[in-house]
């Protein structure tokens, strides 16, 4: 059996995953002030009275990370940036602890000028003093030759407690977006450690021994151990959580649009003949960009929990949340209210819905059931043109999805599929109100779960071969050894095969699940004079993302509503 967990703004989903389908479900609000209670509440629910020996993994998307980073709660830390000739790294300044320092590497992987070890130690004192813990470090060209971060790390190593070293967070090219992806981890790092120790620890109380996943914002997994040296990796996981719910219910051969309507948010992603598109560069969060590899998601500010108002004469929806819908217990109407008022869902909270749409009906002249008919049209069309405006900035730009650019595609999706709590209730509309065919997957209330109980463990390695220099190295992984001047690509793509299979197992993937490819590979020839002088050779390979092997059976299930 697995256990999936998503955390989302307003509830927290749990479910119990076994070969006879859906064994268990539960969903609790989620509390945002501490997401570990959340967490832990709801992992307690669906594991009561089980047997733990049957239990094999549990993988948790949480939204933990994201929070932190947005609030701005985290503990200060240190960042050390090496730089050399071109832009200042003072433009790509992070925080207050933020010191630029000499020393300089190329292009190739040479070095221009040596980092200068007692302005490393004058920095160290500084920020002992002022009781910083965890520190970044980033050379502009590490991914080619990691010596100046190394050396920087071998200075100040004894004074601190987790260092994070900019070409193992990302072995791409980006100078600004890898300080930028080195701050953010070590940033959450604290935070997350804590996170971790604690739902280990609880789960251990309750005799599960069992594999701790967190979901990735690549839709893909790696083990809790592992995330304490990538926490930046969990940002975003929770639209991937969406993608992930959906892939496999998702027609072959062509694209269809994904919509996870929730109580505060609608997340909204691509798929490509099953295949998730992929944003190539990174996450932008609050507007800083990393290379935090990433589905290509949009979220927007309207859900079932939308407040619901009128301003200056109209009626608008979103984008902010005041708690739940007034049949809940809310103080303020909603798309949700108007689906009580229409007598779409059912229940005891109709009377205060009713009393909540009558000021609205009042203000736009129209009976209480008209206004909560406009009301859950507008919500419908506000989700419809945003779909569409994703469509497009899609197609405005080279495609990708999670296996390659796709050359030359435009999207054009004619299906939608729908998960979240009143998935069925906004498919209905949905579809009467565009061109689009639309249906809710099955167990819609729970899919982001099942999801990320079913994402299999995902990474990537880059390799760089530099024939001239006679050497083949992959930053990211710590590795580079010496290579002739006959080293060929095929030869760089078979030696980064094995660098990634050491890794995927290392980071919590199951051998049966390594289905590895090729995303990238090239090849320059390099002249002096009017000769070819070596050959510079860079690729990339990655664990394809997608389901656990073996979960056909558990789909069919599902699919059949078991």
């Amino acid at each position: 059996m697995i256990i999936g967990l998503d955390v989302g703004g307003t509830h927290t989903d749990v479910v119990l995953l076994g070969k006879e389908g859906l064994i268990r479900e539960y969903k609790v609000r989620t509390d945002p002030e501490d997401l570990f209670t959340t967490v832990l509440r709801g992992i307690e629910r669906v594991i009561e009275g089980i047997d733990p020996a049957g239990i094999s993994r549990a993988v948790l998307s949480t939204t933990l990370t994201t929070n932190a980073i947005v609030q701005g709660k985290n503990p200060e830390v240190g960042m050390i940036v090496s730089g050399g000739p071109g832009i200042d790294p003072e433009h790509f300044r992070t925080n207050r602890h933020y010191y630029s320092v000499a020393g300089s590497i190329d292009h190739r992987g040479r070095e221009v000028s040596p980092v200068n070890p007692e302005e490393i130690r004058g920095i160290a004192r500084i920020l002992k003093a002022e009781g910083i813990r965890n520190i970044g470090i980033v050379g502009k060209f590490s991914v080619r030759n990691p010596a100046h971060e190394l050396a920087i790390h071998d200075i100040i190593q004894d004074d601190f407690g987790k260092i994070f070293l900019g070409h193992h967070v990302s072995g791409n090219l980006n100078f600004p977006r890898r300080i930028a992806t080195t701050f953010l981890n070590t940033t959450i790092r604290q935070i997350h450690k804590k996170f971790f120790a604690a739902v280990k620890q609880s789960l251990e109380q309750k005799g599960l021994l069992i594999p701790i996943h967190l979901l990735k914002a690549d839709g893909g997994t790696m083990s809790f151990e592992a995330s304490l040296d990538f926490p930046g990796q969990t940002i975003l996981s929770g639209p991937s959580a969406s993608v992930m719910g959906a892939i496999a219910f998702a027609p072959e051969n062509e694209e269809t649009l994904v919509l996870d309507i929730g109580g505060t948010t609608t997340d909204m992603a691509i798929l490509v003949d099953r295949a998730p598109l992929l944003d190539p560069l990174g996450i932008t969060l609050n507007q800083t960009q990393t290379l935090i590899r990433s589905l290509e998601t949009r979220s927007i500010g309207i859900g079932g929990d939308s407040a619901v108002r009128i301003q200056d004469g109209a009626l608008t929806i979103g984008p902010d949340r005041e708690g739940p819908a007034m049949a809940y217990g809310g103080k303020v109407p909603t798309p949700t209210d108007a689906l009580f008022v229409l007598e779409i869902q059912k229940g005891e909270g109709r009377e205060a819905s009713i009393a909540g749409i009558t000021p609205i009906a009042q203000a736009l002249g129209l009976s209480v059931e008209a206004a909560a008919e406009t009301i859950f049209d507008q919500a419908c069309r506000i989700i419809l043109t945003e779909a569409g405006r994703m469509i497009d900035a899609i197609n405005s730009k080279p495609v990708y999805t999670v296996h390659e650019l796709q050359e030359g595609l435009q999207v054009r999706p004619k299906r939608i599929l729908v998960l979240g709590g009143p998935a069925p209730d906004f498919a209905c509309r949905l579809q009467a109100l565009s061109t689009y065919e639309v249906r809710a997957v099955p167990h819609w209330s729970v899919a982001n779960a099942i999801g990320a109980a079913l994402a299999r463990t995902t990474c990537e390695v880059t390799l760089i071969g530099d024939t001239q220099q006679e050497i083949a190295f992959a930053p990211g992984e710590d590795f580079s050894e010496k290579v002739d001047r006959n080293f060929s690509k095929e030869a760089a793509v078979e030696k980064a095969y094995g660098l990634l299979r050491k890794k995927a197992l290392r980071i919590g993937a199951e051998m049966e699940d390594l289905e590895m490819e090729v995303t990238e590979s090239l090849q320059f020839n390099m002249v002096r004079g009017f000769y070819t002088a070596g050959r510079n050779i860079r690729v990339k390979v990655q664990v394809k993302p997608g389901l656990i092997h073996g979960y056909s059976a558990i789909l069919e299930r599902l699919s059949s509503g078991a």
